[in-house]
């Protein structure tokens, strides 16, 4: 066993986009567990578009990481030291290890996985924190009904090609918005949808909204918002009355600082938004799924068998190295990436 482990620290706070020079990588001593504790050693990491919210000291749902504290992740790995009866050295788990080759944490913290079921790194993504995302939103938000149309940018993403699929699948139509044309044919292509816009495709709100009115003739019933930005200001109009809107995100403004407080685009302002809602008697719901885990052993029931069976299909784009997590997650913030994000680290 080796006794030193790396990790990546926040060095600074970002001004807009996260440059290389926000992140130290850092070796010290590896961790001794403690009473009830184990130690993993990181195969892969997640990397979600929140982490950038965790880099500015703003008000939020959740503590920023502090200067000179390892960021924020989700991994996992194998076990090799173990204090807890739950878990054994060789046993694989999933716990938030940060950006780190290694983790120590409390047993209760952490969630075994069987490699028998599938790559240990749909722990990551369909079967983990976004794929979540994405089925609570829509089945507790969305309400969804046959025959229905729903929108959803990032098509091709964790959350918006989960919640494509489980919609398409209770037979609504499905429209997605992705970044390039290959995204769009993966959307249609793999996962299913009926169809799918390129958003850099249309430079303006005016000019998407456009298309998207030809894509969705009978209006839009749900619209599931994890963008933000020009995509919210081109689909608003086009909702129909009593049309639902979850919300899990906004990764446009995120660069903006403090989960883009400040933030604005062209011809969208509050008095517009608040019109909408309430002419159009829209039902507009935030959450943040970590205060939603409650249901996830019925989104394990659900899912898990479909994903199994290949009912619903996922991507990974993997970096290597911890060293590139930095770049890695800068692109993912750009839309670098195709899939869930992963980070290899061994």
């Amino acid at each position: 066993m080796p006794d030193m482990m790396q990790r990546i620290a926040l060095a600074s706070r970002p001004d807009g986009a996260p440059k290389d020079d926000n992140f130290s990588l850092e070796s010290l001593p590896l961790p001794t567990p403690g009473e009830d504790e184990v130690l993993v050693r990181v195969h892969y990491m997640s990397l979600d578009p929140y982490m950038r919210g965790r880099m500015d000291d703003a008000e939020s749902y959740a503590a920023p990481v502090p200067i000179g504290g390892t960021m924020e992740a989700g991994g996992v790995g194998e076990v090799i030291a173990s204090n807890s009866p739950r878990f054994q050295p060789g046993d694989f788990a999933f716990g938030m290890f940060g950006w780190a080759s290694h983790g120590c944490l409390p047993a209760k913290e952490l969630r075994k996985l069987d490699p028998a079921h599938g790559p240990i790194t749909a722990a990551l993504g369909v079967l983990g924190m976004p794929g979540f995302t994405g089925w609570h939103g829509l089945t507790a938000y969305g309400l969804p009904k046959s025959g229905e149309t729903l929108v959803v940018a990032a098509a091709t993403g964790p959350v918006g090609s989960m919640v494509g699929q489980v919609a398409k699948s209770m037979g609504l139509r499905v429209v997605g918005i992705a970044g390039g044309a290959d995204k769009c044919r993966i959307a249609t292509e793999s996962f299913g949808f009926d169809a799918c816009l390129d958003h850099r495709a249309h430079e303006t709100a005016a000019d998407l909204r456009a298309a998207l009115k030809a894509a969705c003739p009978d209006g839009v019933d749900i619209y599931f918002e994890n963008v933000g930005g020009k995509v919210l200001e081109a689909i608003l109009p086009l909702m129909n009355d009593f049309g639902r809107i979850p919300i899990c995100g906004m990764i446009s403004w995120y660069n903006a600082g403090g989960l883009g407080a400040g933030a604005s685009a062209p011809g969208l302002s509050g008095p517009a938004i608040w019109r909408n809602i309430l002419v159009k008697y829209l039902s507009v719901n935030g959450f943040i799924i970590s205060n939603h885990f409650d249901r996830y052993p019925e989104f394990l029931k659900d899912v898990g068998p479909k994903v199994a069976t290949g009912q619903i299909r996922f991507l990974e784009d993997i970096a290597e190295g911890l060293e590139n997590a930095p770049a890695a997650f800068m692109s993912m913030l750009r839309g670098g990436n195709t899939g869930k994000q992963i980070v290899k680290l061994i």
